[in-house]
């Protein structure tokens, strides 16, 4: 049977009140629940409550631990999204005001809301976590690239055949830099979706998954003409910053098909088959992002998953350099400039050693090449 469900992978934490830094002892609980045969079900994970004022990592924290650069002006970062977020506009003018941020707004036309279609018939919400991922995904790449324009597709439903007509209308629309924080089953015929992503002078970045180390590993990001981004554990400590591999980010080798050429100089892992990640960053929902979002009546909370890490590295992309030239696959970049990012020496995120589960010198599965901490974006250059 082709695959047809995709799956949500932001896993989200409020943290503590009284601390404002350890999770909270209140029980956590999924807004996730089955859903209909060929749609979506989703990992989001909720502490219950809203908090008054937001914990969790900042844009500064970001800029400081990543030595982001200015930049981006202009430039359109797309989020791809299963159903809509009557809230997502106003949710997102509180977060910027909160952290300084420039107003970016549908009037203004630095925010654009479009359904599947590319028009204005937005959908209603989809039951579950994904109103959070919209409110997430817009505030993390706010966060990253304060001047980049924001577009969002928002598709009908969850099931694959609405998002992938969302992909090709993000396309068609202009933006050649588009987030994904949702993964698929592997179809049985993968040549077939892929070519809703074989372009050049496009990137396709799609989360890598929560759910640690699987076999085989998750779709999209197990595309060859996709970057799977992996997740880390980011901490401030008394001499800056320090990364680990987070135990919940998804690695593992596709099914079918070669490893890109970029790819396979570096690995051989996945026997010659393409192996993720390929990069990382921050995804440990315990050392997450601060996330404003009143569409399910949270308010303020941490979230985290691949579907932080996701937006952050595609929004690094813009920061980088902007738009991709028209014939370049800018998911090779990082291999092309390994020494740009920092290297994930600690951490795992399953039981099947290194490197697919261990992270250690060179390339793994969980960090892929690495985070750009203390690096800054330069790995993300033509």
């Amino acid at each position: 049977m082709p695959a047809r469900y995709a799956t949500l992978t932001a896993a989200i934490t409020v943290l503590s009140l009284t601390t404002g830094l350890a999770p909270a002892a209140a029980v956590q609980q999924s807004d996730c629940t089955a859903a209909a045969h060929g749609h979506a079900t989703c990992q989001a994970v909720t502490t219950p409550g809203p908090t008054a004022a937001p914990h969790g990592l900042t844009p500064a924290d970001l800029r400081a631990a990543y030595q982001l650069p200015e930049g981006g002006a202009g430039v359109t970062v797309a989020v791809v999204d299963a159903g809509g977020n009557a809230r997502a506009e106003s949710d997102l003018a509180t977060y910027r005001r909160q952290f300084g941020l420039p107003a970016c707004g549908t009037a203004d036309g630095c925010l654009r809301i479009v359904d599947q279609r590319g028009g204005t018939a937005l959908p209603a919400p989809v039951p579950g976590g994904w109103p959070m991922e919209i409110s997430l995904d817009l505030d993390a790449v706010s966060a990253a690239c304060p001047r980049c324009h924001l577009l969002l597709v928002e598709a009908d439903t969850s099931a694959d055949t609405d998002l992938y007509t969302a992909e090709d209308t993000a396309l068609r629309l202009g933006a050649r830099l588009i987030s994904n924080s949702w993964l698929s089953d592997v179809p049985d015929k993968p040549a077939e979706i892929d070519k809703h992503f074989a372009y050049s002078g496009v990137l396709f970045a799609f989360a890598t998954g929560d759910e640690g180390y699987r076999q085989p590993g998750n779709y999209p990001a197990s595309s060859p003409y996709t970057l799977a981004v992996g997740g880390t554990t980011l901490r401030r400590t008394p001499s800056g910053w320090a990364e680990s591999a987070w135990s919940g980010a998804g690695s593992g080798c596709a099914t079918g098909g070669p490893a890109p050429a970029w790819q396979t100089a570096l690995t051989s892992a996945c026997g010659g088959l393409r192996t993720s990640s390929d990069v990382s960053a921050v995804g440990d929902p315990a050392t997450g992002l601060a996330v404003y979002n009143t569409a399910t009546a949270h308010g303020w909370q941490v979230v985290g998953g691949t579907s932080l890490s996701t937006p952050l590295v595609t929004a690094m992309y813009a920061l980088a350099g902007g738009v991709p030239p028209a014939t370049e696959r800018p998911a090779a970049y990082p291999y092309r400039h390994p020494g740009a990012l920092t290297d994930v020496t600690s951490g795992s995120n399953g039981g099947c050693g290194a490197p697919l589960c261990q992270a250690g010198p060179g390339w793994d599965g969980p960090t892929g090449l690495g985070s750009p901490l203390g690096k800054g974006v330069t790995a993300f250059t033509p």
